[in-house]
């Protein structure tokens, strides 16, 4: 008799994190056999030559020896006073010291606060497209993801009527990204005043993920959730990840701000994770110091003439200028997310896409269903690649897209 499996948890059931998913795996076993593939699949800076500034790496060089232990486990000093200051820079007030929270990324701290806030089948209010992380987050942790529609024809801004309409007696809190992983949008104030006043009227908490809030272009304004209302208690969440391009680093920190006096018994379930977890990464919390009170670097990749801006400009014009394909330009952030007009082409869905797109031209992007788009005629592309190698993933596939045209005679045929 066969002995029985070990089986996963059900808890992990129906639970995904499609940029690294099964297209991802099957990049994976085409690159163990000698291919070569064009990542446009995950924002790692890192491996497209975007380095750590050199002061951020000198002064955790510096630090080594005094990083041997363990830290505070809310962080050490220096990088929360910095991430303090930070916040009054933003206009976010009454901040003290032990409102942050320094954590192994952002990833990290999006987790413990689910699980600190969510109680068996709380709901969550979550944008559709998402960053599926948050997705997953609240699941893992027991709550109910309720996904609301942000607007493609309105530049991707939340649609405050579905957010509405979706708030019920079980709804915990609001999760906004913003500029926003995939669409690139960067939300109106006036979209962001009328979410904080849903908050405040139904006493919800808003999650507002911000790691890229540097990363605008065409002079967009980012504003931070917590600045626009002293009365709704807001988690924002930042990093070194995107701005510093120190994702292998994992350094982030969560503010805690608005009544937080109201929140001692989250604060206190908060403490109890990052005890448990012992501490952040000790010499990556040197960096955060260096990192907000130094040059912004950021801001000579997003100008008109850094390297950022010029990748998003060609991407767009080589996407948009295949027929069949449309996108709204991003305004922030490291993403496109174009649209596909299915009745051109000869493309079941946004997977099938995806799946063909890198068997056949070996170019690896993630299906706009991955980031929880229940319209499966999306994708994403990282525009981190150099303008040569965006050129040449570009060339390819419209090269796909022309094969699959329906009107193209081979199809016609086939």
């Amino acid at each position: 008799m066969p002995e029985s499996p070990f089986l996963k948890s059900d808890r992990l059931h129906n639970l995904s994190y499609a940029i690294r998913g099964p297209i991802f795996d099957k990049a994976q076993q085409l690159e163990s056999l000698g291919q070569k593939i064009i990542n446009l699949n995950i924002g790692n800076p890192a491996p497209f030559g975007f380095d750590v500034p050199d002061e951020i790496m000198h002064d955790m060089i510096l630090n080594l020896r005094n990083a041997q232990g363990y830290s505070h486990h809310l962080g050490i000093f220096s990088a929360r006073k910095a991430v303090m200051h930070y916040s009054q820079q933003q206009g976010i007030h009454g901040v003290t010291i032990d409102d942050i929270f320094i954590g192994n990324g952002v990833s990290e701290l999006i987790l413990m606060s689910m699980q600190a806030v969510i109680n068996e089948g709380d709901e969550v209010l979550i944008p559709s497209p998402d960053y599926p992380l948050w997705t997953t987050a609240v699941s893992l942790s027991g709550g109910k993801p309720v996904h609301y529609v942000c607007d493609e024809s309105s530049d991707w801004n939340p649609d405050i009527a579905d957010i509405k309409s979706k708030i019920t007696a079980k709804t915990k809190g609001i999760v906004l990204i913003n500029p926003n992983n995939p669409t690139g949008a960067v939300y109106e104030k006036t979209i962001l005043q009328s979410i904080v006043k849903l908050a405040q009227e139904h006493k919800l908490i808003i999650f507002s993920d911000e790691i890229y809030d540097k990363i605008l272009y065409d002079d967009h304004k980012h504003y931070p959730t917590a600045s626009l209302s002293d009365d709704v208690l807001v988690f924002t969440y930042g990093g070194l990840s995107k701005n510093y391009r120190a994702a292998g680093f994992r350094g982030g920190w969560l503010i805690l701000s608005g009544p937080v006096y109201r929140a001692k018994s989250i604060v206190e379930g908060l403490n109890l994770l990052a005890s448990m977890r012992l501490c952040a990464n000790v010499p990556t919390q040197y960096a955060i110091q260096t990192a907000l009170g130094g040059h912004q670097s950021i801001e000579d990749l997003v100008s008109e003439e850094g390297r950022l801006r010029k990748q998003r400009d060609l991407i767009y014009y080589l996407m948009t200028d295949i027929p069949g394909i449309t996108c709204v330009k991003p305004k922030g952030a490291l993403y496109l997310f174009p649209k596909i007009d299915l009745k051109k082409f000869d493309i079941k869905d946004d997977e099938d896409f995806a799946y063909r797109l890198l068997e056949e031209k070996h170019v690896l992007i993630v299906p706009g269903s991955g980031f929880n788009y229940p319209n499966k005629d999306h994708f994403r592309i990282v525009f981190l690649p150099q303008t040569d190698e965006l050129s040449h993933a570009a060339k390819l596939m419209r090269g796909f897209f022309d094969h699959c045209r329906v009107n193209n005679p081979k199809v016609l045929q086939s």
